[in-house]
């Protein structure tokens, strides 16, 4: 069984949702968990204390082990105050699962500079605050787990989430930085887009909506932070019962040696069939792989 005894993991945007799932699986598996949530409405605005202590009780209630946190992800201070709690109440960290979020949708006709800044603050330099003095720490133990909450609106995008889809798409890239830069530390780091009924998705799935429950997106993200988890820089789409993988790929495209004369607008006009066909790809896990794909090409 998989389980996450001995281990200490950082949850924000916990205080419900998917957040609170991701909590409750990880500490009726063994982890001790701090609950981070700063408890303000959809859009970002107030505060409130009680959410966290809520998933708190109910974690302590069932035989866990939990530390409620306030702290706002959207600034530096409120990132490195979330895992010293961590360090504080249980003297390491070994997952961080980047889960706090807001909304404020307006076509991009009507997307102002304040309803763009506080999405940014919150998904993507959030995600960054809170990870960044973590995943110093997990350098030095040698071991980390990191989870950042993409969406299928960054990676697919969506009508009215100029602001949210790319803040979700720049997570996939601080994921491709990390995987990379942590490798050798034993840290692997991952995402997931999840397709889940909350209060960020209310009215979204109609009379299916119980098909929907963040409960079924949880097991993949207590998988994928997992010891047993050897994957990195993987995106997982998971909702409604189903786990599968978004991936990148290079197709193999359309080559013209340099010797042989410069590139034409007209040459690649005529060869858009080759550049876009979507077989013979390789999914490359960094950019040596795509020089690699090259370099061949090049030695006449």
């Amino acid at each position: 069984m998989v389980d996450f005894q001995d281990r200490v993991a950082i949850v924000t945007g916990a205080g419900g949702g998917l957040g609170r799932e991701h909590a409750l699986l990880l500490a009726s598996r063994g982890a001790s968990v701090v609950v981070n949530d700063l408890g303000g409405s959809v859009s970002g605005e107030g505060s409130s204390d009680s959410a966290a202590d809520a998933v708190v009780e109910e974690i302590e209630a069932a035989g866990g082990v939990a530390v409620a946190d306030h702290s706002s992800v959207a600034d530096p201070e409120g990132g490195a105050a979330i895992v010293q709690n961590a360090l504080e109440e249980f003297g390491k960290v070994d997952i961080v699962i980047n889960n706090a979020g807001i909304l404020r949708d307006k076509s991009f006709a009507n997307m102002s500079p304040e309803l763009l800044h506080p999405v940014l603050d919150v998904h993507l330099r959030g995600a960054f605050y809170v990870t960044r003095p973590a995943f110093a720490h997990m350098k030095e133990q040698g071991y980390g787990r990191i989870l950042f909450t993409s969406s299928g609106s960054g990676i697919m995008g969506n009508f009215g989430q100029a602001n949210y889809g790319a803040a979700k798409m720049g997570l996939i890239g601080l994921m491709n930085v990390l995987k990379i830069e942590g490798g050798k530390y034993g840290i692997k780091v991952n995402a997931v887009a999840p397709i889940a009924h909350t209060r960020m998705t209310e009215g979204l799935f109609g009379g299916i909506v119980e098909l929907f429950s963040p409960s079924q997106v949880s097991p993949a993200v207590a998988y994928l932070v997992a010891e047993e988890c050897e994957l990195t820089g993987e995106i997982w789409s998971v909702g409604g019962g189903s786990v599968s993988r978004f991936f990148i790929g290079l197709t193999e495209g359309y080559f013209k040696h340099p010797d042989d004369g410069a590139l034409t607008i007209e040459e690649i006009a005529s060869h858009l069939g080759d550049i876009r066909r979507e077989i013979d790809y390789m999914v490359p896990f960094s950019s040596q792989d795509e020089f690699g794909k090259l370099g061949p090409r090049l030695q006449k």
